[in-house]
């Protein structure tokens, strides 16, 4: 054989190998190296109607990125620019161009917990969720009080807010209004499972009428110890016909939530939700009851107290009693306490 055929088929053989090991190393280093500039998993958020050019924006902005000409190249090369989609994606350490393409392109994100408790108003709960998901306050409260939107989930604008139950759950960061509604709608039907539903048909009262109750007990103490003794005693006046007088609902008749001194004036308030002058619940909750209130009430303490007053050295507790004289002796130690501190209102 030709010596000379054979070195050049060597050098060109070690040629294609160069060029071969070169062309590896370019695309291991633009498609599976790590690109990433984080030593931890980073949130990146893509809002609804984003394009690519504010994908762009958004990663350079963030900086979680080595390399951005890289990264467009793969993105180009997958047809990424022509299928963004939004949402909340995690950057994680090591990640390279293709894993992070793909990603997004496929829009495989990464779940928010969302949180929300401790709140009274339809405005409170729009702002509490507009800061933890995409949707803005502005189109979670138009949702929240549409007549239709309540009727049509079995509730009405009164009792709606019962359909809410606070807890953590997880929701992708792009959920708007009405899908963060219609989740909570299901959450609701779970939550109510066959066992609290006996507790509910037990103590005659249905969900939304357990959740009513709960809104008061709740307004009522923060002591969680408390709130199922409570419960009972309004459960006792139910089941004899007695008004509730339920303070908490005469301060949301009067739409103050701060007053710590119910006043004649205030018991006058013409209002279905003043239970001094209505009987039985008020129409609806007066907040969105937490958990622990509704499972109060549900496993409410069995006992004869028909009265319940606010201790008077400020403690939180309350001094329950069986008749309306005991109750009037410590109605009266409380009023004193309130004039000692000069809390007139």
């Amino acid at each position: 054989m030709n010596k000379p055929l054979i070195r050049v088929g060597v050098i060109l053989s070690i040629i294609g190998l160069i060029v071969s090991i070169a062309v590896l190393g370019r695309y291991y280093i633009t498609f599976r190296s790590d690109n990433t500039n984080v030593n931890r998993e980073t949130l990146i958020f893509i809002p609804t109607s984003s394009d690519y050019n504010d994908v762009l924006t958004i990663l350079k902005g963030s900086g979680v990125l080595k390399n951005i000409k890289r990264f467009e190249r793969v993105a180009r090369y997958y047809n990424y620019p022509e299928a963004v989609k939004p949402g909340c994606y995690a950057i994680k350490p090591g990640m390279g161009n293709m894993q992070i393409v793909k990603m997004l392109k496929l829009g495989y994100q990464k779940p928010v917990r969302v949180t929300f408790t401790g709140l009274r108003t339809w405005q409170q709960l729009a702002q509490r969720i507009a800061a933890q998901l995409e949707a803005d306050s502005l189109s979670l409260i138009s949702t929240f009080l549409a007549d239709s939107v309540a009727f049509n989930r079995g509730f009405n604008p009164s009792t709606f807010m019962a359909m809410f139950i606070p807890n953590t759950y997880e929701f992708y960061w792009n959920t708007d209004a009405l899908g963060f509604t219609n989740r909570m709608q299901k959450e609701f039907h779970r939550f109510w499972n066959e066992n609290r539903k006996q507790k509910s048909e037990a103590i005659g009262l249905t969900p939304v009428e357990v959740s009513t109750l709960a809104s008061i007990v709740e307004e009522e103490t923060n002591i969680k110890s408390e709130m199922p003794i409570i419960a009972g005693v309004y459960l006792n006046r139910l089941r004899k016909g007695i008004p509730l007088q339920a303070d908490p609902t005469v301060k949301f008749a009067v739409g103050d939530f701060t007053l710590r001194r119910i006043l004649t004036r205030h018991l006058q308030v013409d209002s279905p939700y003043n239970t001094y002058k209505q009987r039985g619940l008020p129409p609806g909750p007066i907040r969105i009851p937490s958990v622990v209130a509704i499972d109060a009430v549900l496993n409410a303490h069995k006992h004869s107290y028909l009265f319940f007053c606010a201790a008077p050295d400020f403690s939180g507790r309350h001094l329950f009693a069986q008749t309306l004289a005991e109750h009037n002796r410590n109605a009266e130690a409380y009023r004193r306490a309130l004039n000692k501190e000069k809390i007139f209102r």
